[in-house]
């Protein structure tokens, strides 16, 4: 623990959106999701691997896997490529990323992917830290539809 203040703006912390996904990228994942429930895994996977800084793809892909192993494995990524994108778009390790924003929405459906696959595999410390950081972005979460 430290002594050092915290130096906020009279506006409170600063606010990060992160930059589009590209359209082909929204447009071939929506087109995946719309296919039968027995195809959309790899469809979307097909996706990702067209388009590997998709956020909300590795996000989407997490939903649909096979198994906590493989979803926990696409959440991680997805995050990980998240943080890489935030710190792109100015974000400095602080301030918030609000799921109000929908370009926003891939990372932190991955983060709370993360979070929910990290209590399924019984890594109760990162559970924790994806849950805190998650309402630190986002001091309103979750949103009911977070996986949809």
């Amino acid at each position: 623990m430290t002594d050092a203040p915290v130096n906020l703006t009279r506006s409170g912390p600063p606010e990060t959106i992160l930059d589009p996904e590209p359209p082909q990228a929204v447009a071939g994942l929506a087109e995946a999701l719309s296919r039968p429930e027995d195809q959309r895994r790899a469809a979307v996977a097909e996706v990702v691997s067209r388009f590997p800084r998709f956020l909300d793809g590795w996000a989407r892909l997490g939903l649909l896997a096979r198994d906590d192993a493989e979803a926990y494995a696409a959440f991680r990524v997805g995050y990980h490529r998240g943080l890489d994108r935030l710190r792109q778009n100015g974000w400095r390790g602080s301030g918030y990323v609000r799921w109000a924003h929908e370009v926003n929405r891939g990372f932190l459906r991955a983060l709370a992917g993360l979070q929910a696959t990290a209590a399924a595999i019984g890594e109760r410390d990162e559970e924790e830290r994806c849950k805190q950081f998650l309402h630190q972005l986002d001091p309103s979460w979750p949103p009911a539809d977070w996986r949809q």
